[in-house]
């Protein structure tokens, strides 16, 4: 029992401490990604370069990921306070959404038909 809940103490840690890098470089560099996606790149990297086992990180990701639906909550509220702005802007909002999703589908679609190309090429 007390080396799970240290399991979980440690997951939470690292999660939590690469969320404070994360913001802290945000401010300190001035940029306008937040703190958040900074921080998950970064505990991306510590995990892609074998210096953070996964083991470490997965008992509180684990966590976060059953219960994502409730960390959504304060964002729909937010929403909901600004419907009104929303509701204006929606014609933007759907041409970004879909124009969006349409340009990553089609540049990936190219790149996946240029490698599938080659790869035919090169085993021919």
């Amino acid at each position: 029992m007390a080396k799970t809940i240290a399991q979980y103490i440690v997951s939470f840690l690292l999660i939590f401490l690469c969320l404070l890098a994360g913001t802290n470089l945000q401010s300190w560099l001035e940029v306008s990604i937040p703190g958040s996606i900074i921080g998950m790149l970064i505990l991306f990297g510590l995990l892609a370069s074998g210096l953070v086992p996964v083991a470490w990180v997965k008992p509180g990701a684990n966590i976060f990921i059953r219960y994502m639906v409730l960390l959504f909550v304060p964002v729909s509220v937010g929403l909901m306070v600004h419907l009104d702005m929303l509701a204006a802007n929606i014609w933007i909002i759907l041409a970004s959404a879909i124009g969006g999703t349409t340009l990553v589908i089609v540049t990936l679609g190219f790149i996946l038909d240029r490698l599938l190309k080659k790869g035919k090429k090169s085993c021919g």
